[in-house]
């Protein structure tokens, strides 16, 4: 082998590595990024299923209350 191929086998190897981890560390940083977007959207979804039960509890005293009022403008 002469010096040439030496030195073209050493800067294929390089860029090769070189490609490969930049891609592994862009491939890295997307599913960090894609992962922070779901845990936000989890969350939100969370304090959403907190609150329901009490929007529920809301409503159905609502709805108790305009049953108690259609009762008591029925008797008079």
């Amino acid at each position: 082998m002469d010096i040439t191929a030496i030195i073209v086998a050493a800067l294929s190897l390089i860029g090769t590595l070189g490609g490969s981890l930049g891609g592994i560390l862009v491939s890295s940083k997307l599913t960090a990024y894609r992962i922070e977007q779901l845990e936000k959207r989890v969350e939100e979804h969370n304090q959403f299923a907190r609150r329901m039960p009490l929007v529920e509890q809301r409503l159905d005293d609502i709805e108790q209350d305009v049953n108690e009022l259609k009762q008591y403008h029925k008797g008079h």
